[in-house]
């Protein structure tokens, strides 16, 4: 029988979407979701990993926002890791929500990136597919072990034009500046919860979303002083809790540190999305398909002369 959510929880869901949403939203996470990945077209491209899947007798449907990501219907991670694809890094799993931010944020090439939380590396691989090797990324991973993985990660996939930092990047120099910053921050993970997991109630504490918070507000503190003036960024977590979300942006949209790009939602047809208290934002609905996903993408204002 399925886990109930922490009471806190739903009671927090219930203040900001109401009982029906939040009920929707617990019908997402009792669904396993369906494994995805996404063609690495630095090493091949869509229709050739869609002709390899089909004589490796892997069904799969694909979204209509992306041609690079595939959801299997018959196959399980493991058997995918087990693929000489998956083994020469033409494929990398890896969650449809996760896949929003990179192309949100549109990665050109010369570009001067920078990845904040980049461990264990999908979005900082997607991003360097996104500019044909030709931005040029800083992944910041504080943990040595992640940062390993990472390093891992980015060789496997071909990225070549990746630095990686062993730094927190709520330390960075304020001497550094890029032209777009890709923050999916650290979060509670509200978005990804599955009830059959045992240890919910005691992983998901409001502790761990109070935590969340703190480290999200100096995170994007951060962004915003190393950001060029006038120049964009992706705001993301896998979070659906607003104080997490909206909610750390509006002060720095009221002071005009930044303003808000309106994210195209018709490009994104058929994704779920939950209502957001600040037009322009997504917030992608837990389904067997999609994680709990929160995106903005934000400009930084220029400063007055």
């Amino acid at each position: 029988m399925a886990n109930q959510i922490p009471n806190f929880l739903h009671e927090k869901l219930l203040k900001q979407y109401g009982e029906q949403i939040t009920n929707q939203i617990i019908q997402g996470y009792s669904k396993k979701r369906a494994v995805t990945l996404r063609a690495n077209t630095l090493k091949t491209n869509a229709n050739e990993i869609a002709n390899n899947l089909k004589k490796e007798g892997v069904l799969y449907q694909k979204p209509s926002w992306s041609k690079e990501a595939f959801i299997l219907e018959n196959a399980c991670e493991k058997q995918i890791r087990n693929l000489s694809m998956y083994e020469n890094g033409e494929i990398y799993l890896q969650s449809l929500s996760s896949m929003l931010p990179a192309i949100i944020l549109e990665p050109k090439p010369q570009e001067n990136i920078l990845d904040m939380a980049a461990a264990p590396g999908g979005k900082t691989t997607q991003m360097a597919a996104i500019s044909n090797n030709e931005a040029l990324i800083t992944a910041c991973e504080k943990n040595k072990l992640r940062a390993e993985r990472l390093k891992y990660n980015i060789e496997k996939q071909g990225a070549t034009k990746v630095n990686i930092l062993v730094q927190d990047a709520r330390e960075l120099s304020t001497y550094f500046s890029f032209d777009k910053i890709l923050l999916d921050s650290p979060c509670s993970g509200s978005g990804t919860i599955y009830l059959e997991d045992e240890k919910i109630q005691k992983t998901f504490t409001q502790e761990l979303v109070q935590r969340s918070v703190k480290t999200q507000q100096k995170l994007l503190a951060k962004a915003i002083s190393i950001l060029k003036p006038g120049q964009e960024m992706v705001y993301s977590t896998c979070s659906i809790l607003e104080e997490e979300n909206e909610n750390q942006l509006k002060s720095l949209i009221q002071s005009k540190k930044i303003e808000i790009l309106p994210i195209d939602k018709s490009k994104f047809e058929k994704v779920p999305l939950l209502p957001t208290t600040i037009e322009g934002t997504i917030c992608v609905c837990p389904t067997a398909l999609y994680e709990g996903f929160f995106v903005a993408k934000l400009k930084k204002c220029r400063k007055e002369i």
